[in-house]
């Protein structure tokens, strides 16, 4: 991908992520009966920064399905309060254990442990209340409320976690690594394109070609990500590298190498691109968002 083409990604990325961010904020200045210490730690990691690439998906796979952005933002709000959820969480001592988030000090490092809990307990809570309160359809509102609750729980990323955690005790395995990072990752990622296929009132047969593709980006936003703790640094994803060996995690490159994860990678890009062929040219932006993501460095 030329640097042109690259740099024109990264631009509409940070453009409609400033969409998102305007939205979080204002609705977050709105939380006047939230206790202040718990509303500071929440923005804290939900202001952060980072790429936000679950909401953005929402927005755009809104978008590619002819709906509006405006009634994208609600569930990409709720998208994003669910993902700094678990990563307030993941980063706690009895998780991952993690001092760095986004360039920043973790939750826990700034707040304490206790407050840190109670801060991605309220952003998973917020969630749901965002689509309830935001979202006028009440149809609509329970469909989204139903595919952000799957993906969140035990058949989704919590229990990907779970898996993770058993995973780190055993040898690695690939048939291991494919059912956390499907459950983990995948997971919320398909779901984020799902939420702004609905936000669209999509037909069946787009709603399926984004469940596919964001199956397809999840995988492959993953293994980048695994081949990142590799050879990224701090400097440059913004939190620590290296710990996926150091605690023995299942991930594609203790598995099956960082070439062949290289290689794995791309073609999930590749099939993510396939799967919204039915579009034609106006998938394009998210086809190039797919290649892109395989290339990054934070």
């Amino acid at each position: 991908m030329s640097t042109q083409v690259e740099e024109d990604i990264a631009m509409h990325l940070r453009l409609s992520a400033a969409e998102v961010d305007r939205a979080l904020a204002s609705h977050l200045d709105g939380l006047t009966s939230f206790p202040p210490r718990l509303l500071e730690a929440m923005r804290h990691s939900v202001t952060a920064g980072g790429k936000r690439l679950r909401p953005v998906l929402v927005l755009w796979c809104c978008e590619l399905c002819g709906g509006r952005v405006e009634d994208a933002i609600p569930p990409a709000m709720a998208m994003e309060c669910v993902h700094t959820f678990s990563l307030i969480h993941d980063d706690l001592p009895a998780l991952d254990d993690d001092d760095v988030r986004r360039g920043q000090p973790s939750c826990h490092r700034q707040y304490g442990e206790a407050l840190a809990i109670l801060a991605g307990d309220a952003l998973l809570a917020l969630a749901f209340e965002i689509l309830t309160e935001n979202v006028s359809d009440a149809a609509l509102s329970k469909a989204m409320m139903r595919e952000l609750a799957g993906a969140t729980g035990g058949a989704g990323m919590i229990g990907g976690e779970v898996l993770d955690l058993e995973g780190a005790a055993q040898p690695p395995d690939v048939e291991a690594v494919s059912r956390i990072h499907a459950a983990k990752t995948a997971a919320l990622i398909r779901t984020a394109c799902r939420l702004g296929g609905l936000a669209a009132r999509a037909d069946d047969r787009q709603m399926e070609a984004l469940s596919r593709f964001g199956q397809a980006l999840g995988l492959s936003f993953q293994v980048a990500d695994d081949l990142l703790d590799v050879d990224g640094t701090l400097e440059t994803t913004g939190k620590r590298t290296g710990k996926d060996a150091d605690t023995g995690k299942q991930t594609y490159p203790a598995a099956i190498g960082v070439e062949e994860s290289r290689r794995f990678a791309r073609e999930a890009s590749e099939q993510a691109a396939a799967a919204l062929s039915s579009f034609g040219p106006r998938a394009a932006r998210l086809v190039l968002l797919a290649r892109h993501l395989v290339d990054r460095t934070s």
